[in-house]
């Protein structure tokens, strides 16, 4: 009887943290990622990520929110988003990228994807970026059954260099 408890409470506490999402900080910069939760909703730390590295969050099941970064020094002002549905309808989970609250912003949040599918991919890495919110009506939340999620924090440039083609092919941060 004592293992069948005990296998059910680690079932529940598995399904409680069945979501995650890994930030990897792309440049040298010292970033501190704020996350606010839907109105009554659990509140979810912030975390610290040095420059050149990551750290993953765990989210409850059925969370809904936002994340945005800030970098070390500057004032803590929400730029871009990275939005969360967890869990959602017939299970899935919904994402975006959205510049809405600060259009003007080209640093912190950049892009997220279902880290083991690699798409459908939310955001860019220049700052011209068609696949985000840009505006209240624009349609551009994805879909995926995965539960991890990666989301890319940078400075976004100007304009795609040339031979680049694949953000998810970078190997100089490993897990």
């Amino acid at each position: 009887m004592q293992f069948s408890k005990s296998f059910f409470v680690a079932a529940l506490a598995t399904l409680a943290a069945a979501n995650s999402a890994n930030f990897v900080n792309q440049d040298s910069t010292t970033r501190h990622v704020v996350l606010t939760p839907s109105e009554g909703l659990a509140q979810i730390d912030g975390i610290t990520i040095p420059g050149n590295s990551q750290a993953t969050v765990e989210f409850p099941s059925g969370w809904t929110g936002n994340a945005y970064s800030y970098d070390d020094g500057e004032a803590n002002v929400p730029g871009i988003l990275a939005e969360f549905a967890f869990d959602g309808y017939a299970g899935i989970n919904f994402f975006d990228i959205s510049a809405i609250v600060n259009p003007q912003a080209t640093d912190g949040i950049i892009m997220i994807y279902p880290t083991q599918a690699k798409t459908p991919l939310s955001g860019c890495l220049t700052i011209a970026c068609s696949n985000q919110y840009n505006q209240p009506d624009d349609v551009a939340t994805q879909a995926s059954s995965d539960s991890d999620f990666t989301v890319i924090l940078g400075q976004r440039v100007q304009s795609a260099r040339r031979g680049i083609s694949d953000i998810m092919a970078r190997t100089h941060i490993q897990a």
